[in-house]
């Protein structure tokens, strides 16, 4: 028959491990009490575990602060598997699991009859690789050290090409001339409209004025 035990996992004793033995046995605060656990959470006769076909029921005996099994409120019998978490009120709980037993057929090995461990392998050492040859350096003028290249000048762009135009006398030569046909239109006009040809052109005109 598998034997079980209960380990606080909150409490005033985190840690403890209550065995679960016997047909029928009682969690409370007294001390009489087959899994005694003094918390003011706890009743006097807190719960009680009942042995039935080779696993353990669980009751709730009209507790203050009721008992609880993975979260839930006991309001009747529950029969107890391995792993389930039992509350005692909201700040106690039990881990209720199998005790693990030793088998006692096992052969122990002795450490004389241990196989020997193999010594290390001895660490083994590569040559350094060789390092790359460097690439030729151009050579340079003997006693003499090359001078360094000019500084490169700044691009000034050319100024703009000015455009080319009439050069000043012709341009007052063209307004002379036009100012003379101008005026010369002028004149012609004003004797057309006087009707002066004949006093002032007789010789254009002949007998024509006669």
């Amino acid at each position: 028959m598998a034997q079980f035990q209960l380990v606080m996992h909150t409490g005033p004793t985190p840690g403890k491990t209550f065995p679960v033995e016997g047909d029928a046995l009682t969690i409370g605060r007294e001390a009489n009490n087959a899994i005694a656990i003094n918390d003011a959470e706890v009743s006097r006769k807190h719960a009680q575990l009942v042995l039935q076909g080779g696993k353990y029921v669980i009751t709730d005996l009209g507790s203050t602060n009721g008992t609880f099994v993975n979260g839930q409120r006991l309001t009747g019998q529950h029969v107890l598997q391995p792993g389930e978490i039992i509350s005692l009120g909201e700040q106690i709980s039990l881990l209720y699991e199998v005790v693990a037993k030793a088998d006692p057929n096992a052969t122990v090995i002795s450490s004389a009859a241990r196989m020997p461990v193999p010594p290390a392998p001895e660490p083994v050492s590569y040559a350094a690789p060789e390092p790359a040859a460097r690439p030729p350096q151009p050579q340079g003028y003997a006693g003499q050290i090359p001078s360094s290249p000019p500084p490169e000048q700044a691009y000034i762009p050319p100024p703009p090409a000015k455009k080319k135009g009439l050069p000043l006398p012709a341009i007052i030569i063209g307004v002379v001339l036009l100012c003379l046909i101008c005026s010369c239109i002028g004149f012609f006009l004003w004797i057309d409209s006087i009707n002066a040809w004949c006093d002032w052109f007789p010789f254009l005109f002949g007998g024509a004025c006669g």
